[in-house]
């Protein structure tokens, strides 16, 4: 046996033993968060090995058919949304829940409620399972100073005043996201020790990308701004290389290829959409949060993304995100827009 290669591999950077360091920081931390991350994390272990497994399990797109025992067969989504609902409200630190897949906000039973209030997209992307792209989990965390009394505005806050947001990608690797306020860092999941590992410590997007991310098939849809941009990407007109597109179609795989490379990722309202596609709770404010903590930005078409105050649970807005300068660009296209009219 190799011991010293053993002894390496215990001396690892776990998500568990980071969140703790970075608890050790705040003399008045009881260690609430580092429990709820953990039911979190749990979370999205369940569901890495479900997708893995999803094909051969026979998950694939049947909810509602029954099995031979007679059992109702539920699709990925729905389960990683019981998976989650159910980690979180076991970890006894929740108090509001929002889902993805429920209309209604979930409200913690008064002997189980913590302080924080958790807003989630269970598997971003499932209806990509059956080609074997990355899809992923995507989430953000409010505290609430009292959470005797709630009401759903607890939760209808804007996305500045998140304590955490984060996402876990069920790719070619299982990578987790998070940033808790004070920078992002990436984990990655180790099979053979079933822990989340540091692998990307204090991510820092690029100012300036390469790539363009968007749906060029609604195109014909588009305002004013957004198509000048993307001729911008196509044609520069300052003799600079044209931008490369790249677009999945997952959100949490295009945006963890802007975060790491560089570039913008764009969902703008259009003709069909005129309020934007993705909702600004659970995929906007997480990922717009991440952006800004690795020194990015993310807008809206009107203003700073993490400044709207959503009415409804499930708002959407469209967005801008990904390097500075590339988001600088498409703020300019909007004033200068606004400034014609």
């Amino acid at each position: 046996m190799d011991h010293a290669a053993d002894a390496h591999r215990t001396d690892l950077m776990t998500i568990t033993r980071h969140v703790l360091n970075e608890q050790s920081k705040h003399s008045e931390s009881r260690g609430d968060f580092t429990i709820l991350l953990n039911h979190i994390v749990l979370g999205c272990k369940f569901v890495c090995s479900s997708v893995n497994k999803a094909g051969l399990a026979k998950l694939l797109g049947l909810a509602g058919e029954t099995n031979v025992q007679g059992e109702e067969q539920k699709k990925l989504d729905v389960i990683s949304n019981e998976v989650f609902i159910k980690a979180l409200i076991s970890s006894g630190r929740t108090c509001i829940l929002v889902s993805e897949e429920d209309e209604e906000a979930t409200f913690v039973e008064p002997a189980l409620r913590g302080k924080y209030c958790v807003v989630f997209d269970p598997l971003d992307g499932s209806s990509n399972i059956d080609c074997g792209v990355s899809i992923g989990t995507i989430f953000g965390v409010y505290m609430l100073k009292d959470f005797k009394e709630l009401t759903l505005d607890d939760v209808l806050q804007p996305g500045k005043n998140m304590v955490a947001a984060g996402y876990c990608m069920y790719g070619s690797s299982c990578n987790l996201v998070l940033s808790t306020g004070t920078g992002v860092n990436g984990f990655t999941l180790d099979p053979s020790l079933g822990e989340f590992i540091l692998t990307h410590r204090d991510i820092k997007i690029p100012k300036k990308g390469k790539i363009y991310s968007v749906n060029e098939g609604n195109a014909k849809n588009w305002d004013g701004p957004t198509t000048k941009y993307v001729e911008n990407c196509k044609f520069p007109k300052d003799g600079s290389s044209p931008k490369s597109l790249r677009y999945i179609g997952s959100m949490v795989a295009d945006v963890h290829r802007t975060l790491l490379y560089g570039g913008i990722f764009m969902y703008p309202a259009d003709k069909k959409s005129p309020n934007g596609k993705l909702r600004v709770l659970y995929e906007v404010f997480p990922m717009s949060f991440l952006m800004e903590q690795a020194g990015g930005q993310a807008f809206t078409g009107k203003q700073r993304a993490l400044d709207v105050v959503p009415k409804k649970i499930h708002d959407r807005s469209p967005i801008f995100l990904g390097s500075y300068d590339d988001v600088e660009e498409i703020k300019a296209l909007y004033a200068a827009e606004e400034n014609k009219e």
